[in-house]
C-alpha cells in the first residue's frame, strides 16, 4: 500500500482510506476495491436523491400497518354438497360465515362452490376450477352422498386425500369437515365411515371439524321438510359449529401474511451491505 494509505478497521470491515488528492489523480482500475464500493453507493444515493427531489409527485404518508410480502390472500373457498346450499345459497352456513367475517375479520370473502349431489368424486374433477389464484383456506365439505350411495371406503379415502393433497401443493389451508352416514349400508359400513374423516386429519395434520350436522341431523326444528336438509335456523346452527375451527385458520393465516419491518441499521452497516451488492467482501 502506498504512502498516505492506512487501513481502519470499522465494525469487522477494513477499508482503506486515501488522502483526496491521491484519489483524484489515481486510475478508477488502480483504486481498493473498498474505495469503488464506497464511490458507487454515494453514486446511487446522489441519483436517488435528485429523482425524488424532481419529482412532482408528494411522497405519500407512511402506512400505519405492517408491511406484508405482497396482495394478501383473503379468499375463503367452500367446496361442498347440498348441505351447503341448504336452505338456498343465500342463506346457506357459508353465508352465514361470511356475516361473522365481515363482522370481526373484515376483508375476507367467502366463495360458495358447493353444488348439490356432489360426491367426493365430483369434487376431484371440479377442485381446479373452484380454487382461485387468491385462495387462503378450502373447507372441505364432501362424502355425505357417498356415505348414502355406499361408496367404498377405500375411493371416498382416495378420492379426499387427493383433494387436500392437491390443494396443500398450491399453498391453501384445508378445514376438513366430518360427517356421519346411517346405517343404510349395514354397520360395519356406518362405522368405517366413521373413521374415515378423523384418520384423515390425523394423517395430513389438519384442523377438522366433527360432525358438520352436530345438533342438526334428526332436529326437525332445524331441517326443512325432507328431514335432511338444514332449514335457515340450521344453517345457522351449521356456521356455529364451523366457526370456531375456521377462526383459527384465519387468524393463522393473516399472521403469516404479514412481514416484520425491518430496523434501521446502524452506520456503517449501509456501506457493508452494499459491498455485499456489488460482490465485495469484508476481507476486500
Amino acid at each position: 500500500m502506498g504512502a498516505g494509505w492506512r487501513s481502519e478497521p470499522t465494525d469487522g470491515v477494513h477499508i482503506s482510506v486515501v488522502p483526496p488528492k491521491t484519489v483524484e489523480n489515481l486510475p478508477w482500475r488502480m483504486l481498493p476495491r473498498s474505495v469503488r464500493a464506497i464511490m458507487v453507493c454515494c453514486a446511487v444515493v446522489a441519483v436517488a436523491t435528485a429523482v425524488a427531489c424532481g419529482s412532482a409527485t408528494p411522497p405519500s404518508a407512511p402506512s400505519s400497518s405492517a408491511p406484508t410480502a405482497g396482495p394478501a390472500k383473503r379468499r375463503i373457498v367452500v367446496l361442498g354438497d347440498s348441505l351447503a346450499v341448504s336452505p338456498s345459497k343465500a342463506t346457506a352456513f357459508p353465508a352465514r360465515l361470511q356475516t361473522r367475517l365481515d363482522a370481526a375479520y373484515p376483508g375476507w370473502v367467502v366463495t360458495n362452490e358447493s353444488v348439490g349431489g356432489d360426491t367426493t368424486g365430483d369434487g376431484v374433477q371440479r377442485l381446479e376450477r373452484a380454487l382461485p389464484a387468491d385462495t387462503a383456506i378450502l373447507i372441505l365439505e364432501l362424502g355425505a352422498n357417498d356415505g348414502l350411495r355406499g361408496t367404498p371406503i377405500g375411493t371416498i379415502e382416495a378420492n379426499l386425500s387427493s383433494i387436500i393433497e392437491r390443494t396443500r401443493a398450491r399453498g391453501v389451508a384445508i378445514l376438513l369437515c366430518g360427517m356421519e352416514t346411517p346405517p343404510l349400508n349395514g354397520w360395519n359400513y356406518t362405522v368405517n365411515y366413521h373413521q374415515l374423516f378423523p384418520r384423515l386429519a390425523a394423517r395430513y395434520d389438519l384442523p377438522l371439524v366433527p360432525f358438520l350436522l352436530a345438533g342438526v341431523a334428526l332436529n326437525p326444528d332445524l331441517n326443512g321438510d325432507d328431514g335432511i336438509h338444514p332449514n335457515a335456523a340450521g344453517a345457522q346452527r351449521i356456521a356455529d359449529t364451523v366457526w370456531p375451527h375456521l377462526e383459527q385458520l384465519v387468524v393463522a393465516r393473516s399472521a403469516t401474511a404479514r412481514v416484520k419491518p425491518t430496523t434501521t441499521a446502524p452506520l456503517p452497516r449501509p456501506y457493508k451491505n452494499c459491498c455485499a451488492r456489488i460482490g465485495l467482501t469484508e476481507a476486500d
